[in-house]
C-alpha cells in the first residue's frame, strides 16, 4: 500500500508551488485532506489518481512513482513537478506530477479516449489553470485541477457547441468523468495555431520598428481583430441558441460586480469611486438586453488563429470566480470587454517585453495600436447579422452596459495580478484610472 498520511504530507508542499493550484504563497504548504485514491496503473513506473481537499476546494493529483534512478531523467528540467521520495509496494520511489511522463500520459488518455492509437506525447509547459498534454499533434487532452459538482463548464459548453454545429471550436473526441465530476477532455488538436495574445505582440513588435500609424505597419492586427469580432458574434449566437437567453439582471450583476470588488484590495479614493459605478449600474433606467451562456473568460489567450480562420478555446470562466458566477448567465458585453481589455494588455506587455517602456512615442503608438484593433473588432462583432438581438437596443444603453463590465474586468485583473504576476499590477490599475476618467471604445453600430 501507498503511504496515505505520508502523500498528503507531500502534496501539501508540492500543491503551492503549481501555477494552477493558485492559492496563497507558494513556499507555504497547506493542510491537504486526501479524499481518494485510485490505482491507475501498478507496476512500474505507478500511476494513482489522488483527490484531494484544501479547504472546500477539491484537487486532482495524477502522480507518477517510478524508481529514484529511472526517474531521473523523466523529471530532469522540471523541478516544480517532483513531489518528493515515498515508499511503495513495488520499492522505494520518487513521486512526480503523472503529465510530464510520456509513458504515463498515454495510459491517462486511455481514460478518457480510449484506444486513441497514438504513440507520442508531448506536456505542455502553458501557464494555465489546468494541464495540457498533445498526443501525435494531432489530440490534445485537458487534466483538469480543480474538480466542480457536475459537469465542468468547459466540457458542458464547448460539446454543446459542436453539437450545435459552430465551426470555431476544436472537436471534443473524449471525455474523463467520474463520480460526478469531470476529470479531463479530448479535443483535436489544431496543428499550426497560433493564439491572439502572440499574434498581436507580433503585430507591436513590427509597429515598434517601424514607428508611426498602425495602419501602415506590416503586422497590421485590424483586419484579424475584425474577424475575430464576427467569431465572437457568431459564437454568442450559438451559445443563445445552445443553451437560451433571458432578460438580462441589472441588479444582479451590480451586486456580482461589488463583491468582486470586495474581493479585491484596492485602496484609496478609487475604491468608493469604483463603487459608485457600480451602484450606478444598478440605479440606471438602461436598457441592459439579455442575458445568456458566454464565454466567460475571453481574452486573446482563448482564441487561436489557424488557416482556416479563429478558434474559440476553454470554457471554464475566470478561475477566481465562483462556479455559480461563472455558469450564470451574462451579458455578451462582458465577452466583449474581456477582449477589449486583453488588447490592451497586448500593448503593454510588448512596450515591457521589447524594451520601449520608456519611450514617449512608443507609448504612443501602442494607444494608437489598441485604438484601432478594437474599433475594427467592435465593426466586425456589431455588423454580424442577428447579434442586435443579443445587446440593448439603444447606444447609449450599450455603452453603460459595456463601461460597467470594461470596469469590473479590470477590478478583477488586480486581483489576478496580485495573486500571480505582482509585477503587472500596474497594467489593470493603470486602466481603473483610465476608466474613471474617460469613455470606452464606442459599441456605435445598430446590428
Amino acid at each position: 500500500m501507498i503511504d496515505e498520511t505520508e502523500l498528503a504530507r507531500l502534496l501539501g508542499v508540492h500543491l503551492p508551488r503549481q501555477r494552477w493550484f493558485a492559492s496563497g504563497p507558494a513556499d507555504l504548504p497547506v493542510e491537504v485532506t486526501l479524499g481518494s485514491l485510485s490505482i491507475l496503473r501498478d507496476e512500474w513506473p505507478l500511476l494513482v489518481r489522488a483527490v484531494v481537499s484544501v479547504g472546500d476546494a477539491r484537487w486532482q493529483v495524477v502522480v507518477g512513482m517510478r524508481s529514484p534512478a529511472h526517474a531521473a531523467g523523466v523529471v530532469e528540467g522540471k523541478p516544480e513537478s517532483v513531489i518528493g521520495e515515498i515508499a511503495t509496494p513495488l520499492g522505494h520511489a520518487l513521486a512526480y506530477d503523472a503529465t510530464i511522463d510520456p509513458e504515463l500520459a498515454l495510459t491517462l488518455l486511455e481514460q478518457a479516449a480510449g484506444d486513441a492509437r497514438v504513440a507520442r506525447a508531448r506536456h505542455l509547459n502553458a501557464d494555465q489553470s489546468n494541464t495540457c498534454v498533445v498526443f501525435d499533434e494531432r489530440l490534445i487532452m485537458k487534466v483538469f485541477r480543480r474538480l466542480s459538482d457536475g459537469p465542468n463548464p468547459d466540457v458542458e459548453v464547448g460539446g454543446a457547441l459542436g453539437r450545435a454545429g459552430f465551426p470555431s471550436v476544436p472537436a471534443q473526441v473524449g471525455r474523463w468523468h467520474e463520480d460526478g465530476a469531470d476529470l479531463a477532455v479530448v479535443h483535436e488538436y489544431l496543428v499550426g495555431g497560433v493564439d491572439g495574445f502572440h499574434m498581436a505582440l507580433t503585430s507591436l513588435h513590427d509597429l515598434f520598428d517601424v514607428g508611426g500609424d498602425p495602419a501602415g505597419a506590416g503586422g497590421d492586427f485590424a483586419p484579424d481583430a475584425h474577424r475575430l469580432g464576427t467569431v465572437t458574434a457568431e459564437l454568442h449566437l450559438a451559445l443563445a441558441a445552445a443553451f437560451g437567453a433571458e432578460a438580462g439582471e441589472r441588479e444582479r450583476w451590480s451586486d456580482e460586480m461589488l463583491a468582486n470588488l470586495g474581493r479585491v484590495p484596492i485602496e484609496g479614493a478609487d475604491v468608493e469611486e469604483i463603487r459608485g459605478r457600480f451602484e450606478g449600474l444598478r440605479a440606471s433606467r438602461a436598457d441592459v438586453g439579455p442575458a445568456l451562456r458566454i464565454h466567460g473568460d475571453y481574452h486573446l489567450g482563448q482564441v487561436l488563429r489557424t488557416d482556416s480562420g479563429w478558434y474559440v478555446l476553454d470554457f471554464e470562466g475566470e478561475p477566481a470566480r465562483p462556479l455559480h458566477e461563472r455558469t450564470r448567465p451574462s451579458s455578451p458585453l462582458r465577452d466583449v470587454a474581456g477582449m477589449l481589455r486583453s488588447f490592451h494588455y497586448a500593448g503593454e506587455v510588448a512596450l515591457r517585453d521589447f524594451g520601449y517602456g520608456d519611450e514617449p512615442a512608443a507609448r504612443m503608438a501602442a494607444a494608437a495600436w489598441e485604438e484601432r484593433t478594437a474599433s475594427a473588432f467592435l465593426d466586425g462583432y456589431l455588423e454580424t447579422g442577428g447579434i442586435g438581438e443579443l445587446l440593448p437596443a439603444a447606444v447609449e444603453d450599450r455603452r453603460v452596459v459595456l463601461d460597467a463590465f470594461l470596469l469590473d474586468k479590470a477590478v478583477y485583473e488586480v486581483g489576478y495580478e496580485l495573486a500571480h504576476r505582482p509585477d503587472w499590477v500596474n497594467i489593470p490599475l493603470a486602466a481603473i484610472r483610465r476608466l474613471l476618467t474617460e469613455t470606452a471604445p464606442r459599441p456605435e453600430a445598430e446590428a
